[in-house]
């Protein structure tokens, strides 16, 4: 029987049915696997279930692996060597499309609260130091009829880009290093520099790792005016995260709101003590039903992968 290994207790059914289908292993750490952890289970099971924290470098497949699927929970992959894997003869799988709405969700919501201060300002509240109302208290930036620049127009980008032109009448510019383009307003410019100097609020959505590592860096930042707005739902390493941290502190830029980080879950205390910076722990597809629908996305990869077939999301 196929013996697979489920690198955390996944929400939902998704358990009992790989239970059902396969011999499973559940393993029970909430945290992710060192790359040595990894190659250990690289050589004992034919199929795993892994998501973010797994770290499966390079070195992870330098041995013997027995392994020949690692369906991944989540659409970015960047903590998978995908050529490693491939030459060691391992199908990589992962989750578009299913992420795609709760993703561009959690950007409007740092939009919306990076904007508004609502970070600042539930903290004052929670902390007893609201004084009352007044009309300069706490003023902010009005989101509707911004320009918007979207980094990297995927699914996700797109996604961002049609909420905030329906929703918010926001003009939209994009950088996406591919010709793209869309069927609903929105302008293509031709280098990132264009689009970190033109917009009011910037979203990256490009994926992590590879060339877009440190995609946004100082010089980028320095581009972006300073009543700018930098949102990343990302991942961490497609920021500088210290150039960032160094233009909210100068208050060069005047806010940011984060989903990801660097090496989360650890987060700077240079980062944690900015008033204009919203920080959330990574609540991109935190919602049960999307969950749910990555898992059973990653396992129907796994399942079609053990009968013979092309896992459908492969990457």
């Amino acid at each position: 029987m196929t013996k697979i290994l489920l690198t955390r207790r996944f929400p939902g059914s998704i358990p009992d049915q790989a239970s059902a289908a396969f011999d499973t292993t559940i393993r029970e750490s909430e945290e992710g696997m060192s790359p040595d952890e990894c190659a250990a289970v690289l050589r004992d099971y034919d199929a795993i279930l892994a998501t973010l924290g797994d770290q499966f470098s390079a070195a992870a497949f330098e041995g013997d692996v027995r392994c020949k699927m690692i369906g991944n929970f989540g659409v970015g992959y960047n903590h998978i060597d995908v050529d490693a894997a491939q030459k060691a003869g391992v199908t990589v799988s992962n989750t578009p499309d299913v992420v795609t709405d709760a993703t561009a969700d959690i950007a409007m919501t740092l939009i919306l609260a990076a904007c508004r201060r609502a970070g600042e300002g539930e903290r004052l509240v929670r902390t007893g130091g609201w004084d009352g109302w007044t009309p300069s208290f706490m003023l902010g930036t009005h989101v509707t009829g911004k320009t918007i620049g979207i980094i990297g127009m995927g699914r996700i980008g797109q996604a961002v880009a049609r909420r905030a032109h329906f929703g918010f009448e926001m003009p939209v510019i994009y950088f996406n290093r591919s010709v793209k383009p869309m069927d609903f307003p929105a302008v293509q410019r031709e280098t990132l520099a264009d689009v970190m100097a033109e917009a009011d609020i910037i979203v990256v959505t490009v994926p992590g790792g590879g060339a877009n590592t440190q995609l946004i860096d100082k010089d980028a930042l320095a581009a972006m005016k300073p009543t700018g707005i930098f949102v990343n739902v990302a991942r961490g390493d497609v920021v500088d995260e210290a150039a960032l941290i160094d233009a909210l502190e100068t208050r060069q830029i005047a806010g940011a709101g984060l989903d990801v980080f660097e090496k989360e879950p650890f987060v700077p205390e240079r980062m944690r003590a900015l008033e204009n910076a919203v920080l959330l722990p990574h609540l991109g597809t935190s919602a049960m039903e999307v969950r749910e629908q990555m898992g059973q996305m990653a396992l129907d990869n796994i399942i079609a992968w053990s009968k013979g077939e092309t896992p459908p999301q492969a990457v």
